[in-house]
């Protein structure tokens, strides 16, 4: 009997665990929820060999109380038999051999009464193991909606750590496309292409510098020219040009 109260203590303990608070405190969920189901799914199958066999006393006792209880009756039968006969043989004269009958008649009520005193005995053992039985099959049965909550729990958080790593790879994602902006990358090579240009137009504007003062040279050296014939013409007498 105190076997049978460990075992009922101990799914009643494991049938009152709080998923949800074992969850909170653990620092790894998804590994104590691996390990609880590992727990729950051994304890139900020792839980079960046990309530097996307890069930298995109890039928047991209960066929040993059938079986007292149709020996009752058995005897209850044979001690009528013994006594009507011996009711018969006293009633043709023959005295002994009644007396003989009921000898027998009480010997089979003795009887019944040692098996009416064990189907006695036997009912409050039998009524004490139902009850164990049935509350070890209400336990069993919370033990395994438990572990089907256990179950699922587990699934579901190792589907909200899928989600959650999956999300912080797209925010990784989103993060780097954020650094390496393809508007920031135009920004850069417009800026480049504008310096680009303004050197063209530097080297534009030096090139056309460049041609004025040639022309402006050339002009000079035609003045001179003119300078030189003008002065020619005056030492040789004639007028200036």
């Amino acid at each position: 009997m105190a076997e049978k109260q460990t075992i009922l203590g101990r799914i009643a303990q494991l049938a009152r665990a709080n998923v949800n608070a074992l969850i909170d405190s653990a620092e790894d969920p998804a590994k104590m929820l691996d390990q609880m189901v590992r727990d729950y799914t051994s304890n139900i199958s020792e839980a079960e060999a046990a309530i097996a066999q307890t069930i298995g006393n109890l039928r047991l006792a209960e066929a040993d109380r059938d079986d007292d209880v149709a020996a009752v009756s058995e005897w209850g039968r044979k001690a009528a038999a013994a006594s009507a006969k011996a009711d018969s043989l006293r009633a043709a004269g023959q005295a002994p051999e009644a007396d003989r009958f009921d000898e027998l008649a009480k010997v089979a009520l003795k009887r019944q009464i040692t098996f009416e005193q064990e189907v006695a005995d036997a009912a409050p053992q039998i009524a004490a193991q139902t009850e164990v039985v049935v509350k070890l099959k209400f336990g069993l049965t919370a033990m395994k909606e438990k572990l089907s909550e256990l179950r699922t729990k587990r699934d579901q958080l190792v589907a909200r750590a899928a989600a959650a790593k999956a999300q912080s790879q797209v925010q990784s994602a989103i993060g780097s496309l954020n650094v390496l902006d393809p508007t920031s990358e135009l920004s850069r090579f417009e800026d480049r292409v504008r310096r680009e240009e303004a050197r063209v137009a530097g080297q534009a504007e030096l090139q056309a510098d460049s041609l004025d003062a040639q022309f402006a040279s050339l002009e000079d050296a035609s003045t001179d020219l003119d300078v030189e014939a003008r002065l020619a013409a005056l030492k040789s007498g004639g007028p200036a040009a």
